[in-house]
């Protein structure tokens, strides 16, 4: 097996949901070691999030809460204990890195602030993700994506003219922030080889967010102009939308954003009399009647698949996209053969599929070979391997409650 890039880090992950353990997870697929604390007594949300297997709840049988902590060790550990922060301050002597994504002020009341952490491993490197950062008047306002992505800005962009705004239809900025934490964790890293000096990373997911809004910003910084919601069509092209077509509910993305992409497009679809109108002469004619343009074409692909489409589309020089769903994405040859899907045995869910990263590395290529861990799963190696406690002391700490179990959970969780 070829040598990882992150081979030999260590990662103590303290992180929950989305945005953290996601970042861990980069690491562990490319090498490093993650250990993910965690207790039964309050499970990550996407333990309890759908898809679940067979529509049973529990919190081992989530393929959300699976898919984000591939290649991961799971404990369990009681933090509100004496000895849970005993156990925790532990990991933090055996790790590089601490991954924190609570709420500013949860870490402090375990004892597991930077400062603290810093006095038992004076190299570490923390790195904290939350809403707003750890610092500033809103800095406790806690949440998920859905509400970064409100206050970054996006949901004021996304709807129908005249209508109200519409919230995405994921945690966006939770798909934008990981990365941010990725390329400055590589760079800690370099930095404490270079100097033998650890770090603390503290981001803010609603601004990480805010930066992939950069040209709507502008536009109101230069031109005072403020952006609103205008569906699916876009300032700068016309046609610009997605189109039904044959089969049910298929769908295919079009955009023409230039006169002569505009001629394309009508060989394309075979010239018929309506193109000739002066309505769709020119760009501006075309904005200005863009409803009934985006009726005429709706009449034109309703006739073809949405394959059909981006086929006679792209060979005639326009832009255009089929609107996958999740069954084009497993056959997709393009996906299978960069194997972006992994197919790994939970113990509890079974046999599922993982994505890989979108990207390879062509000398320290990614290494996917462990399912997310049931929650402790892995209690036995981390006590015992990892952290040398005997198997009598782990016994007892089963007993005293400081090593969660399934008998741990709640009524109110299990039926979640």
């Amino acid at each position: 097996m070829v040598q990882q890039v992150f081979q030999g880090i260590k990662v103590a992950d303290f992180s929950w949901v989305g945005v953290g353990p996601q970042v861990a997870r980069e690491l562990a697929e490319h090498g490093a070691t993650v250990v993910r604390a965690e207790s039964h007594r309050h499970p990550d949300t996407l333990r309890l999030l759908m898809p679940i297997k067979d529509f049973q709840s529990g919190i081992d049988r989530s393929g959300f809460g699976a898919c984000y902590n591939t290649n991961k060790y799971g404990m369990s550990v009681d933090l509100s204990t004496p000895q849970g922060k005993e156990v925790a301050k532990r990991l933090v002597k055996w790790a590089d890195i601490v991954a924190d994504s609570m709420t500013p002020g949860t870490m402090a009341k375990w004892g597991l602030s930077y400062e603290s952490c810093r006095e038992i491993k004076p190299d570490i490197i923390y790195y904290s993700t939350c809403q707003m950062g750890q610092k500033g008047p809103f800095a406790t306002f806690g949440g998920y994506g859905m509400f970064g992505t409100s206050y970054a800005g996006y949901c004021h962009l996304l709807g129908w003219p005249y209508g109200s705004p519409l919230p995405t239809i994921n945690n966006y900025s939770d798909f934008i922030a990981p990365w941010y934490l990725c390329a400055t964790l590589i760079l800690a890293l370099l930095h404490r080889r270079k100097t033998g000096q650890g770090i603390y990373l503290d981001q803010s997911q609603v601004e990480a967010g805010i930066n992939f809004l950069g040209p709507t910003i502008l536009d109101y910084t230069i031109n005072g102009r403020t952006q609103c919601r205008a569906g699916n069509q876009d300032p700068h092209s016309a046609p610009h939308s997605i189109y039904a077509c044959l089969g049910q509910n298929r769908w295919v993305a079009i955009s023409v954003s230039s006169d002569k992409e505009w001629d394309c497009f009508c060989q394309a679809i075979g010239s018929p009399e309506w193109v000739k109108s002066p309505k769709f002469s020119t760009f501006l004619s075309r904005k200005k009647h863009e409803d009934e343009l985006d009726r005429l074409i709706t009449e034109w692909t309703k006739d073809y698949t949405p394959e059909q489409v981006m086929d006679i589309m792209q060979q005639s020089g326009v832009a255009a996209g089929v609107v996958r769903t999740a069954e084009d994405l497993f056959n997709d040859p393009q996906l299978n053969h960069r194997e972006h899907f992994r197919f790994l045995d939970h113990d509890v869910i079974g046999r599922m599929a993982y994505n890989a990263p979108a990207y390879h590395l062509s000398k320290t290529p990614n290494h996917i070979w462990k399912p997310g861990p049931c929650l402790g799963g892995d209690n036995k190696y981390v006590y015992n391997e990892i952290l040398g406690y005997s198997e009598d002391e782990i016994a007892d700490m089963i007993v005293d409650g400081v090593i969660t179990t399934d008998a741990d959970v709640t009524e109110v969780l299990r039926e979640q």
